[in-house]
């Protein structure tokens, strides 16, 4: 049977213990944050790098003018051909209104057929206003479900009464030309299996299974499966930006939408407006780079959470940090030996149930429920570890899945780079990623696998960004990040020639929306006032 890949808002390496995935952790805190809609967090923080500000008037001019662009002159010239359209808002989702892009398969060859694209926007900032593209990351996440769903979480009243924020789901995601593998059904079957890929029989099954998933994802999608990488995505925002009439794109991204907006920025640097990347991600790494840092910054968030956990009155842990997480390691081997029932009768491997204890470490205002849900693992029951899977697998309580983030997250990341999958590499990996996290790293082992028998080719591979001549861009990281490790932040914002660098010391992914004033007041006058912060701003 084929098995489902993983999924989420930050652009994080899949669990590998199915038969062709666990899925890694959900973003609790990439779309939400702890504060009251439209507020800052009560806690008082404190900046540093108090220098000159750069105050801009929005941008303003001829939106249709050809800029300069790295872009190639077809994609250019497909853009000029779409840009003309009309859009037809409606209205939708309360107060929303919701519209239909039409987009080229593919910009290098319009003739190849057209796509829909889904779009929603916000109707608070009145008419005439400048938009703000919105997107949550993932790769596969909608930018559609975070307008409509969690917008007032997630961008402040003052930015949304400037701008007219603009959800998209990007090619192959959700509404948008979706990219399809699985029925609900089989979703459930796969995440209840387990393969081992330590051992030889193992790994031959685990590419079985994987080419048996791409089989299925190229059946049931189609052409499209082949067009859905971040480049083309990133051009598909260009064409949003010349239909919506603005004279530059202002963009606000999480974690892989910082992979997006850089796409963008080398792409089109001359109508980059206000950008903020959030959760940066570096574009300039491998696969097996980007899985590394993720085991090492997961590592590091367990034992956070572990020391916060013995300050706690629920905590089940006991003794030092070190010891808490002894005891986790000993709790998931023996899910490992002897997988849980939850009371609906699902079994649980450990792979969905690492899937589910990772969830809570996007934000640590969630870590009470990790306390929850280990404990109640320790007395035997899987229930809430279970809850926590079926959240990041997008799995509602009804047993249906609301979006297809699982098989968009490896449709995009297959074509967005190559990676050795001899069996030699793919041991001496997988021994490495297991001495940079000894609790999780061989869970993250193997994803190469994936994209072996991918019926389409990678359309790009990892490479630094420049974005020369783009307006200031500010890039965030979070120094507690586990998703998006804080030193691909400075590595961003040091390859683009504009970058400006904004560091919080807190815990959690991302952090506009939940870092409370420094970071907020800071984003918010960077996208209302156009005032550039000092590059090195700490925020604690």
């Amino acid at each position: 049977m084929p098995h489902p890949l993983p999924t989420a808002p930050s652009r994080r390496r899949p669990l590998r213990w199915t038969a062709l995935a666990a899925l890694a952790a959900l973003g609790l805190s990439a779309c939400t944050g702890p504060a009251e809609p439209g507020s800052a967090s009560p806690s008082g923080p404190q900046a540093t790098g108090n220098g000159p500000s750069q105050a801009s008037e929005p941008p303003s001019g001829d939106p249709s003018a050809e800029p300069s662009a790295a872009a190639s002159a077809q994609t250019l010239k497909t853009l000029q051909a779409f840009q003309d359209q009309k859009l037809d808002w409606e209205e939708c989702e309360g107060s929303h209104e919701c519209a239909t892009l039409q987009a080229p398969l593919d910009y290098e060859d319009p003739e190849s057929g057209q796509i829909e694209l889904a779009l929603v926007r916000t109707a608070g900032a009145g008419e005439g206003a400048q938009h703000l593209l919105l997107n949550p990351g993932g790769p596969g996440a909608s930018g559609v479900d975070m307008v409509t769903q969690s917008l007032d979480f997630v961008v402040s009243q003052d930015v949304q009464q400037a701008y007219s924020v603009v959800g998209f789901d990007p090619r192959g995601v959700s509404r948008s030309a979706p990219v399809t593998c699985l029925s609900d059904a089989e979703m459930d079957q796969a995440r209840q299996e387990h393969v081992d890929p330590s051992t030889d029989e193992g790994l031959e099954q685990l590419r079985e299974d994987a080419a048996e998933f791409a089989a299925a994802c190229q059946e049931n999608t189609g052409e499209v499966l082949g067009h859905v990488d971040t480049e083309t995505s990133a051009q598909d925002m260009e064409l949003m930006r010349l239909v919506l009439g603005d004279a530059k794109l202002n963009f606000l991204g999480f974690s892989y939408g910082t992979s997006l907006g850089a796409s963008y920025a080398e792409q089109f640097p001359q109508t980059v407006g206000r950008f903020v990347l959030d959760g940066a991600m570096d574009p300039s790494l491998s696969d097996h780079e980007v899985t590394v840092g993720q085991a090492q910054a997961f590592e590091k968030a367990l034992h956070s959470w572990a020391s916060w956990c013995l300050e706690q009155s629920s905590c089940p842990l006991s003794g030092t940090a070190e010891n808490g997480v002894a005891q986790l390691q000993r709790l998931i081997a023996q899910v490992e030996e002897n997988p849980m029932e939850a009371a609906d009768g699902r079994i649980v491997p450990v792979s969905t149930f690492v899937s589910g204890l990772i969830t809570p470490l996007y934000g640590n205002e969630n870590w009470p429920t990790l306390n929850l849900a280990v404990g109640q693992a320790m007395e035997g029951s899987v229930d809430t570890m279970l809850m926590l899977a079926d959240l990041n697998a997008g799995r509602d309580p009804d047993g249906t899945y609301s979006s297809n983030i699982n098989s968009a997250f490896t449709a995009i990341n297959c074509l967005d780079g190559s990676a050795p999958a001899d069996t030699a590499t793919l041991r001496a990996q997988a021994a490495e990623l297991e001495e940079a996290s000894p609790t999780l790293g061989r869970f993250l082992a193997y994803g190469a696998v994936s994209c072996e028998a991918w019926p389409a080719e990678p359309a790009s591979e990892p490479a630094p960004v420049t974005a020369a001549g783009a307006d200031p861009i500010l890039v965030i990281g979070t120094r507690g990040d586990p998703a998006t490790p804080y030193e691909w932040a400075p590595a961003l914002a040091d390859q683009l020639e504009s970058g400006v660098l904004v560091t919080w010391n807190g815990e959690g992914h991302t952090a506009y929306g939940r870092a409370g004033e420094c970071i907020g007041s800071t984003v918010d006058a960077y996208l209302v006032e156009g005032t550039v912060p000092e590059d090195g701003l700490v925020c604690d």
